[in-house]
């Protein structure tokens, strides 16, 4: 199957800046997408898209799917007397991939580039090579000449992203940052277009996830559907360094139907959504694995203790290298993960 179509809106989805609480601009492609396919899109105050495809039937259920617009980025905090900025991170970063990475400083006066510079080797210490040097040691050089001129250039609070390129790898991979997650965007726009149900959907980019799942929250207050499906990525363990037991979900198998996340502090998926789910892939013969996660969370967790409780479950995509700027996906995925969780709403009464 080719995807070329897709991929360019995947590209347009990972290569439009939108780091947490700046997501306006993935906002307006979801509502460019949607706006021939929804029967009706609002934005809330935190800025949320809601997007709804009202159902056959006024008896059917009320469905939301949670894709978080928002990627992990940085935040200008200082700017020192000779130009060079200090900097926050925004969402979970590990600080081994920020040394010497090229970046995009979004001001007021637009967009200009900066690095992150560091020490050269030529006078590093041998035990200081061995260290991963914290990411408050580390600064952001875009060529002023001192803090007066910088100031002219970016202000605090400027979000700031990574710069990236967006690749098509072989075997029908993508490459390129914030996987994490224009992936989820793209399934819950997909699924919009594609499904026939009775039920009522809920299409939600949801804001503020890598800092806490806060559009998610807010927004399966609003809706308080029947049940919720979180649309995100998961760790792919098909990569050296990493052991089959730590990450057993690979890229090319099919979507992640998690049974568990963060050690069950995250969601703990009810047998309602489980038995939806693998009872659908069984019957269409769509392929997807099980994972029982140790590590992050995602928006199901907010949603699935708002009100009174809501049925949750989350499908993920298999994903190499998350949080970084060369994360890897396969479009073979995606796609099963569209069809997966379209024809598990379509089945519903």
């Amino acid at each position: 199957m080719s995807f070329e179509k897709e991929i360019k809106l995947v590209e347009e989805l990972c290569m439009t800046p939108g780091i947490s609480g700046h997501e306006e601009k993935i906002a307006e492609i979801i509502k460019r997408e949607l706006k021939d396919v929804a029967d009706d899109i609002e934005t809330d105050l935190m800025g949320n898209v809601i997007a709804t495809k009202k159902g056959s039937s006024k008896k059917g259920p009320k469905v939301m799917l949670a894709s978080h617009m928002d990627e992990i980025g940085l935040m200008v905090r200082y700017i020192d007397d000779n130009g060079y900025i200090k900097f926050s991170t925004i969402g979970g970063i590990n600080d081994q991939m920020l040394m010497n990475q090229t970046v995009t400083i979004h001001s007021k006066n637009g967009d200009l580039t900066g690095v992150i510079g560091s020490k050269p080797p030529h006078v590093t210490k041998p035990e200081e090579r061995k260290k991963v040097v914290p990411y408050d040691e580390m600064f952001i050089d875009i060529g002023a000449k001192d803090k007066e001129q910088a100031e002219e250039m970016v202000s605090i609070g400027d979000a700031i992203t990574f710069k990236s390129w967006f690749e098509a790898f072989p075997n029908n991979l993508v490459m390129c940052k914030a996987l994490d997650n224009r992936l989820g965007c793209y399934v819950m726009m997909e699924v919009l277009k594609r499904v026939d149900s009775k039920a009522t959907v809920y299409g939600v980019g949801t804001t503020q996830e890598e800092v806490g799942l806060k559009g998610a929250k807010v927004t399966s207050y609003k809706i308080n559907p029947d049940m919720a499906f979180a649309l995100d990525v998961t760790l792919s363990g098909d990569h050296p360094g990493i052991k089959p037991e730590e990450a057993p979900v690979v890229i090319g198998k099919g979507p992640a139907v998690i049974m568990i996340d963060a050690s069950g502090r995250g969601i703990i998926t009810p047998k309602i959504i489980r038995d939806l789910l693998i009872g659908t892939g069984e019957k269409e013969d769509i392929p997807f694995q099980l994972e029982v996660s140790d590590g992050g969370t995602t928006d199901g967790t907010a949603i699935h203790l708002t009100r009174e409780g809501i049925p949750t479950g989350v499908l993920s995509v298999p994903t190499r290298y998350i949080h970084t700027t060369v994360s890897v996906a396969s479009m073979e995925d995606v796609e099963n993960t569209i069809k997966l969780i379209v024809a598990a709403i379509n089945s519903l009464e």
